[in-house]
This record gives structure tokens, sequence and C-alpha cells, in this order.
């Protein structure tokens, strides 16, 4: 059974429509950032899992679930209704046909993705190729891996950072990482990154230490 983490931070409106779509057989395991609207209790009220984990950051959230897992087969994905479940299965098979890491690249609707945001996403995928010659179109937030390989991996960083670590690091480690196209709907509600300016440059700070790291790595 599939394990699949949802890094949560004041997403109770969200939450029903997303665990009511859950493919059967995946399991959810909420992991609820401090919220302050009630949603671990929603949650738990829906039957997923629920994982407190009082750090603030988004892979603060996703190692805490990665922790809490224990299925052979993890996925990620955010839960603000800007990510359709029911494409998860279709990313998991990937993993039956070599792959070892799949991200979901993202199929924006119109006004799904805010342009600050799909431009600094752009700079950071050209950048990403250039370092470490992965070709992939996007850094998604929905993927699906092996557990213990991910949990092997030594993923550090515990904010934003996180989603690009664990591409850098997976392909370093000469993963298979392939992609497929999944719909980005409008979300619920405003997101606490790519919907502001200030959150999407604090994503931005995170992912350059990334690169700085790989910089840093070459030359020596």
């Amino acid at each position: 059974m599939p394990d699949v983490v949802l890094p949560v931070l004041n997403e109770a409106e969200a939450l029903p429509g997303v665990l009511g779509v859950m493919p059967a057989g995946y399991r959810p395991i909420v992991v609820d950032n401090e919220s302050e609207d009630g949603s671990g209790e929603i949650a738990a009220g829906l039957g997923a899992e629920v994982v407190r984990e009082p750090q603030r950051g988004f892979g603060a959230a996703c190692y805490a679930g990665l922790r809490a897992a224990r299925g052979e087969v993890v996925c990620f994905m955010d839960c603000d209704g800007s990510l359709d479940p029911g494409e998860l299965p279709a990313l998991v098979a990937m993993l039956g046909e070599g792959a070892d890491l799949v991200l979901g690249a993202r199929r924006p609707e119109r006004g799904a993705w805010p342009t600050h945001a799909k431009v600094a996403n752009r700079v950071l995928v050209r950048e990403l190729r250039r370092r470490t010659g992965l070709r992939l179109e996007d850094i998604g937030p929905m993927r699906a891996a092996r557990r213990e390989p991910l949990i092997e991996l030594g993923i550090r960083d515990r904010r934003s950072g996180w989603p690009l670590e664990m591409v850098v690091r997976a392909g370093a480690a000469g993963w298979t990482i392939a992609e497929r196209g999944v719909p980005y709907l409008r979300r619920s509600g405003r997101s606490k990154v790519t919907g502001t300016v200030r959150g999407t440059i604090g994503a931005i700070a995170d992912m350059s230490a990334i690169l700085r790291h790989i910089d840093a790595a070459a030359s020596e």
C-alpha cells in the first residue's frame, strides 16, 4: 500500500476534497505543520493518519511524513486542491517500469500558477540542467519513490529546498528520474509560498542554497 505524505498548514478548506478522492489502497499521512484552522482535527475525522510537526517548514513536514510512512512506496503532494490524487497511480506505475523517482510535471490551467512563481521555476530548472545535466521540465510537488532508498538519500533541507535537494541527491546517486505531466489546478485559498512574491523569494533563497552546494562540490 503506497503512503501519501500531505504537508498541511491551514488547509481546512481543501482537505475534504483532497482526501475524498484519494485512490483506493493509498494511505494518506497528513502532516500538520502547526495549523491554526483545525486542519489536523479535520483530517483525523476524515480517516487520515495525522502527524504533528511543530518545526515550521515544507521540508520539515515532508521529512516527518517520510519517517511516519511504512509502505514500500511513498508519494508526496500538496494538499491545497491544486493536484489530483487520482494521478498518483500512474506515477507509481512508472516505478515498476524502471524509474527510481517520478515527478509530476505541472500542466497548469489558466490562472493556477502565478507568473512570478512560474518564471522562478523556469529559471530554477534551467540552472539545474546546467549544473547537473538532468533534463527535467519542472521541480513539481507531486512525486513518488521507494521509501527506504529515499531515506538513505539523507535529505537535509527542512524548508522550501526539500524538493530540489531530493532531485539533486537522487541524480548524484545515479537514480533514474522520470516525469509525467499532471494537471495543475487553482488551489483552495492562498498559497503560503507561490501565492505571494515574498513566499516565492523565500523559496528561491532556499533552493539557491542547494544549487550553491552543487557548485561547491564540483569545485572540490
